[in-house]
């Protein structure tokens, strides 16, 4: 193990250095509060404590802190390795700044969502510990919403071989996994929490919100909320969620679905949806135009184009071969008598034309 820790921390260091300020300077944020935690307990401090942010405490600072504060040396790998997924993967199709912002609205959605979870279950059981014990850090929302991103973009590849495993039902997969965990208490609920409210805060973002060149949202039939479940349940939670897409956009929450029809394409009608960022399907083009690249020249190569010398050699070898297919007798004796009548010769003949009407 020891053996391969130099070459991953090279490969970290190389990826990193190839990333904007922006990932670098959330990696070094991170990094810079877990040395200051052996000094200070910088999770009370700068995580999200659900009976201080709400009055009459007001810790409103740490709604923006939380996500880059650890306690182990394990979390901080994880939030580094989101951190430089983030920026390899989502910076170039959305740029640096748009980058910044999708961390920063996820993260403070986690915030408050999980304090409010929290303080509604403090309302249910009138347990104290719910209110002052929880401590809400670290990247693990992030992640879900990193990962949501990613299902929008490249939902089709595939993580795993075996067994097969796509893009698309990573999120849940995770979920899944995370909810068993906190079943057996392996882990703690906060996780959880930060988790699922990272994947509902960015799914609503990127479907709703985001702005980019062709409007906002992404409204696609693959970006639907059903699509994140399995097939045998998305009929219901299609059903639920179109029910509450319909209260929110009674409410102005939440807009309505827009069609848009482009008469003035040079081919054909074309019908988009906004929120289809262009970028996005740029990558898959890329992917299909490289391909077709490759199969086209092996092709060039199976058949290469002779050369000028090849073509006088076999024109003088075959000067005494007629240009023309042999045919029968009298269409013989009809090409002889139309080049009796006229003494230009032409390779192309119109005798087996249709007469005119």
């Amino acid at each position: 193990m020891n053996r391969y820790l130099p070459v991953a921390r090279q490969h970290f260091l190389a990826v990193l250095a190839s990333t904007s300020v922006v990932v670098k300077s959330i990696c070094a944020t991170v990094i810079l509060l877990y040395l200051l935690s052996f000094a200070v307990d910088t999770v009370f401090g700068l995580g999200v404590t659900p009976g201080y942010l709400f009055p009459p405490n007001f810790w409103i600072w740490t709604l923006a802190t939380h996500s880059v504060v650890e306690k182990h040396v394990w979390d901080v790998g994880v939030s580094l390795a989101t951190v430089v997924l983030a920026g390899r993967l989502l910076e170039p199709l959305w740029g640096a700044l748009e980058l910044l912002i999708f961390f920063a609205v996820v993260n403070i959605s986690v915030g408050l969502l999980g304090a409010f979870a929290y303080f509604l279950t403090y309302v249910g059981s009138f347990n104290l510990l719910y209110l002052f014990t929880v401590r809400i850090h670290g990247m693990l929302g992030f992640l879900g919403g990193v990962l949501v991103a990613l299902k929008q973009t490249m939902g089709d590849s595939t993580v795993l071989k075996v067994p097969q495993v796509r893009m698309k039902v990573v999120p849940m997969l995770l979920l899944l996994i995370l909810a068993v965990l906190r079943l057996t208490t392996l882990i703690e609920s906060n996780l959880l929490a930060s988790y699922g409210f990272g994947v509902l805060s960015s799914w609503i973002y990127l479907r709703f919100y985001q702005r980019h060149s062709r409007g906002r949202g992404d409204m696609s039939d693959h970006f639907a909320f059903a699509t994140f479940f399995p097939e045998i349940l998305q009929p219901v939670i299609g059903l639920v969620a179109n029910l509450v897409h319909g209260i929110l956009v009674k409410v102005k929450v939440c807009r309505k679905t827009v069609k848009r029809y482009d008469v003035g394409a040079p081919s054909s009608i074309t019908i988009s949806l906004p929120g289809t960022d262009p970028q996005d399907a740029e990558r898959r083009r890329q992917l299909a135009l490289k391909a077709l690249n490759e199969r086209l020249k092996r092709v060039e190569d199976q058949s290469a184009w002779p050369s000028m010398e090849d073509n006088e050699d076999e024109g003088s070898a075959k000067a005494d071969s007629p240009l023309l297919p042999e045919k029968s007798q009298s269409s013989r004796d009809a090409s002889a008598a139309g080049k009796g009548a006229s003494q230009e010769s032409s390779l192309i003949t119109f005798e087996d034309a249709p007469p005119q009407l």
